[in-house]
């Protein structure tokens, strides 16, 4: 039970549970008690605080295992506010390079001079930022200070660990590996023998990796009650990925990354959401970087700033401390002379279709060899049938990479921002449209109408966030510019349909930076098709838009691969 108690009443919240139907009839006994049906509380008047007090002590006697709790909601200590000053620049050199030669931007290298000052931080940047480089380059400069913050552990969504692994490895020259089953046991002795300095772990395997022994069902149990893998204190640092999944205090992930990061020098949470709903929110983040203390503690920043925990109340001073002490944030708008008008990202995922797709490729390298399609006459013959046959190892790959796509379609939408999906087939649509069914669509099956319909609600409709399309009907002569965000689960045979369709988040002149996301299925077809797109970019032909001479050398070497 929690008494919440405000200048003008108490608010009594009494959770579903064993002692529910005792606590509510007590409650009932006090004079002049009603029930607020919007808050699902209850209300009681100032002068019954002896009555409450004397059903508090009662309850604390008869019933000591309740848990109740008192806070006093204060709205009369002037808030706490002052000017947030600048991010510092970066004072040292923190030597990362992308392989295309490209560095950090002037705005990340601040990120990471703030994260170096701080140790412990929530970095908020607005998607598309670059908080994962900034992570990384913290990690790496507070290395080349002469800090020990290796073994380095990442916690983050599973869609996402091929990609850290990668940003890893392509920015520094520091090994990271994916823990999985094979290692369960032996992990750590790859960083003692120097084969890993990055350990990368999904949150639903935190329990696999990290728990020795947990409490038993139904003991309501907290953080403290679980007993670690000593090999925990092993690691130097840790980097949340997308932290605000540990928002409830009540999940086995937030309570097994509280204690993973517990007594860590660096601790590195990454949301561009951290607050989804309420202060609360923050409240776990807040404690799994050790940063309660300077918000008062539990009870300081629960009463001051949460009205016990379902509330919002001085957010100015929170925010103002938020800075002070372990946060910044910075949206598109503030860096825009920093971005390109365009960026592209990679997402690799790991199929969910892996049996029927590499079934579908050993049949398709048979069909080639039966077919003698290494003669070119014959492989000129068969061209049709080709195309048909990698149609469906891409659909395959698509269909594997559903997981990774709604998760990434929720993450973008959870920040508020609109996204653009684009397909080439109607079970993708049909599959996306189950999961997300507020969603409008531009397809071959749409009507003019219908399709215009679909534009002008995502144009201009603050509730149509997210629009999925087909290619072939969407990807020229239509505005799409509301979102700045493109996603890509399928794409098209040449470079030029690409930019088509990315350029309907982009005109020419506007502030916004486009992010245009490919995903892409490990080990498929996606993979080497992308890299052939890719590499389109830099031919004259572009220019002037896909030809069919263009379409077929991309087949044709596509094909080269299965042979």
């Amino acid at each position: 039970m929690q008494i919440v108690q405000y200048s003008t009443e108490f608010r009594v919240n009494i959770p579903h549970g064993p002692y529910r139907k005792v606590f509510e009839t007590c409650i009932k006994k006090i004079e002049g008690h009603s029930f607020h049906y919007q808050d699902k509380n209850w209300v009681l008047p100032l002068n019954q605080s002896h009555n409450l007090i004397k059903l508090y002590q009662w309850i604390k006697k008869k019933f000591p295992k309740a848990k109740v709790e008192h806070f006093i909601v204060d709205d009369v200590t002037p808030q706490e506010i002052d000017s947030i000053p600048d991010l510092p620049q970066l004072d040292q050199e923190v030597p990362l390079s992308h392989p295309d030669g490209h560095g950090f931007r002037p705005y990340q290298k601040q990120g990471v001079a703030r994260g170096l000052e701080l140790k412990r931080y929530l970095n908020g940047d607005e998607q598309g930022l670059g908080k994962t480089l900034q992570s990384i380059g913290t990690i790496h400069g507070a290395a080349l200070r002469g800090e020990v913050v290796f073994p380095c552990l990442v916690i983050c969504p599973a869609s996402t660990k091929i990609n850290w692994k990668r940003e890893w490895e392509m920015w520094t020259d520091r090994k990271a590996m994916i823990l999985d089953n094979k290692i369960k046991d032996t992990w750590q002795q790859f960083h003692a023998v120097g084969m890993a300095d990055v350990f990368i772990v999904n949150y639903e395997s935190l329990r696999k990796y990290f728990v020795r022994r947990m409490p038993p069902k139904g003991s309501g149990y907290t953080s403290a009650d679980i007993i670690m893998d000593e090999r925990i204190n092993l690691l130097k640092s840790v980097i949340v990925d997308e932290s605000h999944r540990c928002k409830d205090t009540k999940t086995q992930q937030a309570k097994f990354t509280l204690k993973i990061c517990q007594g860590k020098e660096r601790v590195i949470l990454l949301s561009g959401t951290p607050v989804v709903n309420k202060p609360i929110d923050l409240f776990p983040q807040l404690a799994i970087m050790g940063r309660l203390k300077e918000f008062g503690g539990r009870k300081g920043y629960l009463s001051r700033y949460c009205e016990g925990g379902r509330g919002a109340s001085n957010l100015k001073e929170l925010n103002y401390k938020l800075n002070k002490y372990c946060f910044f944030r910075r949206e598109k708008k503030e860096v825009a002379k920093d971005l390109p008008e365009k960026q592209r990202q990679t997402i690799l995922c790991d199929i969910t279709t892996r049996k029927q797709y590499n079934q579908a490729r050993d049949q398709f390298v048979e069909y080639l060899r039966a077919n003698g399609a290494d003669d070119a006459e014959v492989a000129k013959k068969l061209r049709g049938e080709i195309m048909v046959k990698m149609g469906e190892l891409k659909k395959l790959s698509a269909y594997g990479k559903m997981n990774e796509a709604k998760e990434f379609i929720e993450g973008v939408l959870d920040s508020g921002e609109k996204l653009i999906v684009f397909v080439i087939h109607h079970a993708i649509v049909d599959e996306l449209k189950k999961n997300f069914p507020g969603a409008v669509t531009v397809t071959g099956r749409d009507s003019q109408d219908q399709k215009q319909y679909a534009i002008d609600s995502f144009q201009n409709d603050a509730n149509t966030n997210l629009i999925i399309c087909n290619i072939k009907a969407a990807g020229v002569g239509i505005t799409l510019t509301a979102s700045s965000r493109v996603l890509f689960i399928e794409y098209p045979w040449t470079y030029a349909d690409c930019a088509q369709c990315e350029d309907r988040a982009h005109r020419i002149g506007q502030k916004n930076s486009v992010m245009c996301t490919y995903l892409l299925g490990q080990n498929t077809i996606d993979e080497e098709l992308y890299r052939m797109i890719q590499e389109k970019r830099h031919t004259g032909n572009t220019i002037t838009g896909a030809t069919d001479e263009m379409k077929m050398e991309m087949i044709n070497n596509v094909m080269d691969l299965f042979k």
